[in-house]
């Protein structure tokens, strides 16, 4: 299809419908500071050899979770924490490519040896700049940011293999065609997913791993994503693919580059933990190695092969440089760099010439904020505002008011209720007997802020802002549910696959009950407390119940949800936000947050 500088009109997805989203001091997680006692960075190389010393220090910048955040994002999600030495915290304004790519560009100063990383989720839920063009913006970034190699991450299959093998080999888009007369070239990175097979040629349908190599020095990298992809991403996304164990998977190809001559390996895992504080530099070291972190890596690092030697992590979007036992009780270095291109880690790996081994006593890793107190990059600048003329007719529109801004966070948030009653609303359009409405906190992943991002004005949503807000383009569905399969949807949100991680679902008005945060598992729900304007759920009762299409199928581990009957597809989720901020407010009468008081926590 011949290119275009105006796809928007070709295009036959949600987009075309609507025309019709202080650089820091380390958290230092030190193995120990000095070289092995053998030998010094400066030891003559072995002979032979023809290096100079025995020691190459490489340097490892990475970091994970873009999610196609080219332009500094917004709210808390443009903010990380610096913990001071007195114990006080402030937060730092960071993230956007423009800054990422000089804080990258400075680190890489004077290290000759020097490869970057990624932990995947580089793109899918991404805001309009990127998401309304399939995420070739954040693919052109990246090969601007100089980055090597990245795992793949839960919504680089948001998409479907396919258009995710189409943004590795480059392509117009198959449907939409190219979106500039230069095409798009694909990536210059290779993306990893040794874990992500075809179903039916039982091979991973990407490379598994990839050598760094510069002079004499060999740095091996395998990427694998969770092996729970399939319940976070829809069906048609993850269709004709199986998800293997990551441990398994990384134990299996680390063995190959060892038979390969490869014994420097690193491995993009994205899967994470949660450490105990939110401050990007917090010692998750004190008091012992690994005692401030938990979560899933905890136990992948505890049973992933010695032979790797360092882990690149992300998906929970937090902060951390730690280090965890491997099998053979040694420290190994854990790393993740929170979100949005907020932070980058540096890791400085020290290589032993003699061995071609890292010598691990030697690594040392730190997080960095990207704060936006250095120049900006000037070919980020140009790439941001190509990108942006193209989506400006689209993205600029206001959809809505309001009076301030309203948070995504908190277990109940404000934003979480307004979308749960735009939901509601939209499906009462569809048939008036609808009850209610649920929404996952997944599907909501930025904020609404009132202060101005370009030039609408304070107060003003942007459908633009909408969009990053809600980007998956999920239909609403309704379907019907007896009372007992209801109570037993809010019990799945903190038993089965919910059990260890929690996912409360944000609700519309009317409904309310009580969590009880001191209890365990689908007790935590209390039953004979859950209310539905007031009355209790009639458990042989139908309910009429407007869900997206993510949850309708089953998504986010509520099977329940995919058990409804008489299902009614409606318009895409943005659509009825859109349509309710445009109906309930005004420049005069902005809507005000939601007060998130429908689920009382008991903690």
């Amino acid at each position: 299809m011949p290119a275009t500088s105006q796809p928007h009109r070709r295009r036959r997805s949600r987009t075309y419908r609507l025309l019709t989203a202080a650089a820091s001091i380390a958290t230092v997680g030190a193995l120990a500071a000095a070289l092995p006692s053998a030998a010094s960075a400066g030891e003559k190389g072995k002979p032979g050899t023809g290096t100079s010393g025995r020691y190459q220090d490489v340097q490892l910048l990475s970091f994970n979770d873009l999610h196609g955040n080219l332009e500094p994002p917004t709210g808390s999600s443009g903010r990380v924490t610096h913990l001071h030495e007195d114990g006080t915290t402030t937060t730092v304004d960071a993230g956007g490519v423009e800054y990422l790519a000089t804080h990258l560009r400075q680190a890489r100063g004077g290290n000759k040896y020097s490869i970057t990383a990624a932990g995947g989720d580089m793109v899918g839920a991404s805001p309009l700049i990127s998401g309304l063009f399939h995420d070739e913006p954040t693919i052109e970034a990246l090969n601007k940011l100089d980055l090597d190699v990245t795992s793949v991450g839960n919504h680089e299959f948001d998409e479907g293999a396919r258009e995710l093998a189409r943004l590795q080999n480059g392509g117009c888009h198959p449907t939409e065609g190219c979106y500039t007369d230069e095409g798009f070239t694909g990536a210059d990175f290779p993306y990893l997913a040794a874990n992500v097979l075809d179903e039916k040629t039982r091979k991973p349908i990407l490379k598994p791993y990839w050598v760094w190599k510069k002079k004499d020095v060999k740095v091996g990298f395998i990427g694998v994503t969770l092996e729970g992809t399939p319940d976070i991403v829809s069906a048609d996304g993850v269709k004709g693919l199986a998800f293997k164990d990551e441990v398994e998977t990384i134990n299996k190809y680390a063995k190959e580059l060892q038979r390969q001559g490869v014994k420097s390996i690193v491995a993009l895992i994205h899967e994470g933990g949660s450490p105990a504080s939110a401050a990007y530099n917090y010692d998750c070291d004190s008091p012992g190695p690994g005692d401030g972190i938990s979560g899933p890596i905890v136990d992948i690092a505890k049973n992933v092969t010695p032979q790797v030697d360092a882990l690149v992590t992300g998906h929970t979007h937090a902060a951390y440089a730690c280090t965890i036992n491997d099998p053979a009780g040694k420290p190994r270095t854990v790393t993740s760099a929170a979100s949005f291109g907020r932070l980058y880690t540096d890791t400085t790996l020290t290589y032993d010439r003699w061995t071609g081994d890292i010598a691990r006593t030697a690594v040392k890793s730190a997080n960095h904020a990207v704060t936006r107190d250095v120049p900006k990059a000037p070919d980020m600048t140009e790439l941001i505002s190509k990108w942006n003329t193209l989506a400006a007719p689209i993205g600029n529109r206001a959809i809505g008011y309001i009076s301030a801004d309203i948070p995504s966070t908190g277990t109940e948030s404000p934003l979480g209720d307004l979308i749960a009653d735009a939901q509601l609303a939209y499906g009462k359009q569809l048939d008036p007997e609808t009850d209610l409405a649920l929404m996952n906190p997944g599907g909501i992943r930025a904020p609404l802020t009132y202060a101005a991002k370009g030039a609408e004005g304070d107060g003003v949503v942007t459908y633009a802002e909408g969009f990053t807000v809600q980007p998956f383009a999920n239909t609403v569905n309704l379907q019907d549910f007896t009372g007992e399969q209801l109570v037993q949807v809010l019990k799945e949100q903190v038993s089965g696959a919910n059990t260890a991680s929690p996912k409360v679902l944000q609700v519309s008005s009317g409904l309310t009950y009580t969590l009880d945060l001191t209890k365990t598992g689908a007790d935590r729900v209390v039953t004979d407390s859950i209310r539905l304007g007031g009355a209790p759920i009639d458990l042989t009762a139908t309910y009429r119940v407007a869900t997206n299409s993510f949850l309708a199928g089953g998504g986010d581990g509520f099977p329940t949800l995919g058990e409804g009957a008489n299902d009614l597809v409606g318009a895409d989720d943005l659509t009825a936000l859109e349509q309710y901020l445009t109906a309930n407010s005004s420049p005069a009468s902005p809507i005000a947050p939601p007060t998130a008081n429908r689920i009382t926590i008991v903690r």
